[in-house]
């Protein structure tokens, strides 16, 4: 039997009997009197499953013009629509929610158990504000729920990608509480000459890499921790002392970001984590949970020769450092996430304003 309903509005409300046939057993829409109102989305969905047909004006629009129809009165209802079809034939009970759509586990439904997941629904043309993503996260943090971005590309293919909020934690331990000797910055990145600093710097560090035999060079993040840590001291070419802000307003005139950047990288640090250059995967940091201190090592050349890499376990995230007011563009997130996932490794944003934040976002396979 196929039910009929009126649009009104930005819903379309149904016979009576779709209360049975329709919610009690297969859950679309929300009762309401004596009459069924199901969304714009299920609407379509419906009329295309040949389930219900649709009056408006006066006279029954078909599939085709309730599409139109729908689209001119919610904005990018085709995303929602290819997104709702999507998830509704792979089994899953989907209502509309506050971010898009609420979807239960299989096996569950309104009315039996909570929802799973709020889904955002998107296109990949339209840049995504980091206010944004932050506000859907605070949402369902707030109902214990899960984030889930649907992705809607050129083509209309789908991909999934669960955002959540993580505190990133590590089990190195920074022992290195002393001053240990004075670098030198260069042009952007400090030497350390000392051969005995160098080697502990690396050694039970992890900071820098071997130069040559017995000397070090830093980056500029690292350089910085460890000024402010108070286990270096830095002097430019002239020998003059530079102090936390005169250093990191030079290493900002290398870098404009440095300072957020750095905000992350000193998280990581004091969080138990070993951050490292990210470059060649085309990110800021490579990041390492679990490290021990190099073994067997007598001097900073016999780690020269052991190659770092090697010493170093596989590292566990790749990190990337946004300022709160960050855009992004989802072709670029794809790819960081995609790169991530094949060198076996989570993506994970720093977010700096007053303090830092981190977020991970991962492909999920629904």
């Amino acid at each position: 039997m196929t039910l009929k309903g009126k649009l009104t509005g930005d819903n379309v409300l149904l016979e009576k009997n779709a209360i049975e046939e329709l919610h009690n057993k297969s859950y679309y829409g929300r009762p309401k009197g004596d009459n069924l109102e199901v969304s714009l989305t299920e609407t379509a969905f419906l009329i295309y499953m040949g389930k219900i047909k649709v009056e408006f004006g006066g006279k029954e629009i078909g599939f085709e013009d309730f599409f139109l129809k729908a689209s001119s009165l919610l904005k990018n209802f085709e995303l929602f629509y290819i997104v709702y079809k999507d998830m509704r034939e792979r089994g899953y009970y989907v209502q509309p929610g506050v971010t898009g759509f609420r979807v239960y586990p299989r096996g569950g439904h309104p009315g039996k158990t909570p929802a799973e997941f709020f889904m955002f629904v998107t296109s990949e043309r339209i840049p995504l504000l980091l206010s944004q993503l932050r506000t859907h996260l605070g949402t369902v943090e707030n109902l214990k729920k899960r984030l889930v971005l649907a992705i809607v590309d050129e083509e209309s293919d789908i991909t999934y990608y669960e955002v959540k909020k993580i505190t990133p934690t590590g089990t190195y331990e920074l022992k290195l509480g002393k001053k240990l000797s004075t670098a030198i910055l260069l042009e952007d990145r400090v030497i350390v000459w000392n051969p005995d600093a160098s080697l502990a710097l690396q050694k039970d560090g992890f900071f820098g890499k071997p130069m040559d035999e017995g000397h070090l060079q830093l980056s500029l993040i690292e350089s910085c921790y460890l000024l402010k840590k108070g286990i270096l001291d830095i002097e430019n070419r002239n020998k003059e002392l530079l102090d936390f802000d005169s250093f990191s307003k030079s290493a900002s005139g290398i870098e404009s970001n440095f300072m957020v950047k750095y905000s992350v990288y000193e998280k990581l640090r004091n969080e138990g984590l070993v951050p490292k250059t990210g470059f060649k995967f085309g990110t800021h940091f490579r990041v390492y949970k679990n490290i021990k201190k190099i073994e067997n090592t007598e001097n900073i050349e016999d780690i020269k020769k052991t190659d770092d890499m090697i010493k170093l376990p596989h590292s566990d995230y790749l990190v990337h450092a946004i300022e709160e007011d960050h855009v992004f563009s989802l072709q670029q997130l794809s790819r960081a996430v995609r790169l991530a996932n094949s060198v076996r490794k989570e993506m994970i944003f720093g977010t700096v304003d007053s303090h830092v934040d981190f977020f991970m976002i991962g492909r999920m396979r629904l």
